[in-house]
């Protein structure tokens, strides 16, 4: 079983432990494992940012009805059998196209007629989904009932719930509303009745759903734990739509980051995520500069919501553009999915788009050389690097990071960059690729000079210059990214793999985000010690890539391991603690770049082969 205990850094916010999914982006629908969805925490079906409703109960009058999971079917469907005497009773769920479906079925197997009352209950708060998470108190709206239809509306936002048959009485209790049908079930009779329940007309129009993608399988695990976690992670990746959307329930929608490096890792079995992803991204990159949203031009979008987001301290505008790193691997992936077979005409349609990506990466270096980051808006991200929480960048006593922070890892992603724009530049009969293999140059000769550490803790890349210059000492998870970049040479390749290797940060279950010796260390932290399956795997096949196959499958088997904790479906972070996996109670269940990060573990663990991002020398 897997331990919990509460985080330690995000106080008060709504727990997802234990809850399950099914999904088909951009909707999903959360309950308890019995299926009941209660209007408790987090539960509830979700569109896009708002929650649509956070209460659907199926019960029969005077009866202690009980369910128990029959099972998920891919990521989009569920069954629950419910246990009532003298009754069989089925509940089958699924979401498609941004609608929840539920399916009840009673049969009576008996040899008389059986008399019962089928009761559903319902409730909407039409709140936003960062509210949701924020834990603060909600209310929920009444309902209005317009012939056999359940409405709730507040200003914009509006839900509707349909049933076939209609129910033989609608009542509202309170903000209940209460859906009853008197049955008489002869011996051997089946019954069923459809509850539909649907963002009213049809939710937001800017992203919407697509067709699974067509993933090449090759013959990679078929059996035994990794085949289980390979088609979970499939599965879930498969609710797709051009572009992965980061996590549910709390992002749910177009991340810069998280969707570029999902389909990086995706990259052997499909290049169509890849070209999705890139023109998605580059029809929102940056034309103007703009401090409230953080938009420069030629900058890659960090995040983008329809209504902003107001919860947890932030104050961010729809589009908003507050990330250090999202940029150059847009760059890293238009060139990696160019290798990988992206059409040569999508590719020079987006070649434009790289060159305003790389004009904004010179002028973020400047004359210092170094990719750093400061938060503009006050309402914005403090932390703009994948490790985007507060406190995040730490010294080896613990002591947090002064800005602005130059992350060791986002000059590897520069690096690669420049070195695969000037590659692209030069395929494209397009001006500047000398230039950019001698920017390339001179910031890979800088970084020896400035962010390699010597001390008690070893030989190994600072996770950062701080804002007065100064290598921050304290090992991190930060460097492994390193090894996919080509900015080490095989020496340095070499120091970053022993360092890795060390217990301090392989915990047996997945590489941590911080070594355990530093004096910040908490690992029911966001990025303090937690894990992270997308950060291990990017260790993993970097690793790989240098030729350190013993190291790489210590931290791969140990995030397989993992994985049984949570039923296959790895979650956006978790803990180890003596000894035992512990869950972070707010991650996003399924999530991304976990799934991707969890299918790109097991082809390197069945077949050896690394990809050829991972491998740049």
């Amino acid at each position: 079983m897997t331990a919990t205990r509460p985080a330690t850094d995000r106080p008060g916010e709504t727990t997802l432990d234990h809850l399950l999914t099914v999904l088909a982006a951009p909707a999903e629908l959360l309950s308890d494992p019995d299926g009941q969805v209660r209007p408790e925490g987090a539960q509830g079906f979700y569109v896009g940012d708002t929650r649509y409703c956070n209460r659907l109960e199926v019960g029969v009058e005077g009866v202690d009805l009980r369910f128990a999971p029959a099972g998920l079917d891919g990521a989009g469907r569920a069954r629950f059998e419910g246990e009532l005497r003298g009754v069989r009773l089925r509940r089958e769920r699924r979401v498609a196209e941004r609608t929840a479906f539920e399916e009840i079925t009673l049969h009576n197997p008996g040899a008389g007629p059986v008399d019962l009352g089928l009761v559903v209950h319902a409730r909407s708060d039409l709140s936003a989904t960062p509210v949701v998470k924020s834990g603060v108190p909600l209310t929920d709206v009444p309902p209005t009932v317009q012939g056999g239809e359940v409405r709730w509306a507040r200003r914009e936002v509006s839900a509707s719930l349909t049933a076939d048959p209609a129910p033989g009485v609608i009542e509202v209790d309170g903000t209940d509303a209460v859906l009853r049908w008197p049955l008489r079930l002869a011996p051997g009779e089946r019954w069923s009745v459809r509850v539909v329940l649907a963002p009213s007309p049809a939710g937001p129009e800017h992203f919407r759903p697509a067709a699974p993608l067509p993933w090449r399988l090759d013959d990679r695990a078929t059996g035994g734990r990794r085949g289980d976690l390979l088609r979970r992670s499939l599965a879930d990746l498969a609710t797709a739509d051009r572009f992965a959307a980061a996590g549910s329930p709390w992002f749910c929608t177009l991340f810069g980051r998280d969707s570029l490096w999902t389909a990086r890792m995706m990259l052997p079995m499909s290049t169509e995520l890849a070209g999705g992803t890139l023109r998605v991204l580059a029809r929102r990159q940056g034309r103007v500069t703009n401090p409230r949203g953080e938009e420069e031009p030629g900058k890659i979008i960090h995040e983008f919501r329809p209504n902003g987001l107001k919860a947890g301290g932030l104050d961010l505008p729809p589009s908003y553009y507050g990330t250090v790193d999202a940029t150059p691997l847009w760059c890293c992936l238009l060139h990696d999915a160019w290798r990988a077979g992206l059409p040569e005409a999508e590719v020079a349609e987006l070649i434009p788009h790289l060159e305003a990506a790389l004009g904004w990466l010179k002028r973020t270096a400047g004359d210092y050389g170094f990719l750093s980051y400061r938060r503009v808006s006050g309402s914005g991200l403090a932390n703009q690097g994948w490790k985007d929480s507060v406190g995040a960048v730490r010294w080896a006593d613990g002591t947090v990071a002064a800005q602005p922070l130059a992350l060791c890892e986002v000059q590897g992603y520069a690096y690669a960059a420049a070195r695969g724009g000037a590659e692209l530049l030069a395929a494209f009969d397009r001006p500047g690729a000398d230039e950019w293999r001698q920017w390339a140059d001179r910031l890979a000769a800088l970084f020896r000079a400035t962010y390699w550490i010597d001390d008690p803790d070893g030989r190994y890349p600072a996770i950062a210059l701080d804002g007065h210059g100064r290598a921050v000492t304290g090992p991190a998870s930060n460097m492994a990214h390193l090894l996919t970049t080509g900015i080490l040479d095989d020496e340095e390749a070499q120091l970053v793999a022993d360092r890795l290797a060390r217990p301090d940060l392989d915990c047996g279950r997945g590489l941590r985000t911080l070594a355990n010796t530093n004096g910040g260390y908490d690992p029911l932290t966001y990025h303090r010690g937690s894990v992270w399956p997308h950060d291990t795997a990017i260790a993993v096949l970097g690793l790989a890539g240098i030729g350190r196959h013993e190291v790489a499958r210590s931290l791969a088997e140990g995030l397989v391991a993992a994985a049984g904790e949570f039923d296959d479906r790895l979650p956006e972070l978790y803990a180890e603690v003596d000894g035992e996996v512990v869950s972070y109670p707010t991650a996003c269940r399924p999530q991304a770049w976990a799934a991707a990060g969890a299918v790109a573990v097991v082809s390197y663990l069945e077949t050896g082969v690394v990809p050829a991002w991972a491998t740049p020398r």
